[in-house]
């Protein structure tokens, strides 16, 4: 079997999602707790801050985790204060290796 359709096989039932996530969320650990929480969850990706202020973060894998982790940031760290998140399903899998945060 070629690699192409290893990574194919073993990635069938992953999902790529972007979010956004709006409100008081610099400043207050929201990037160390995503990572955090993302590695627990068993998924791989990135989060960043904006320079309008919010949080975007992109995670790949598990469905029901990817499920998890939305659930988790609509309430965030402690010292957070979300007022919104946007979900937005992406095309295909990154092939991100680990759950990373980005300046």
């Amino acid at each position: 079997m070629n690699e192409l359709y290893l990574y194919l096989m073993e990635n069938k039932d992953k999902k790529r999602v972007a979010m956004r996530i709006h409100g008081r969320v610099q400043g207050v650990f929201f990037r160390a707790s995503t990572q955090g929480k993302a590695l627990e969850l068993g998924l791989y990706g990135f989060v960043q801050n904006e320079p309008d202020g919010t949080v975007y973060l992109e995670a790949e894998g598990n469905p029901e985790a990817l499920k998890q982790l939305e659930k988790w940031a609509h309430q965030g760290p402690d010292r957070a204060r979300v007022e919104k998140v946007e979900v937005e399903e992406k095309e295909g899998l990154a092939g991100f290796e680990r759950f990373e945060q980005r300046r």
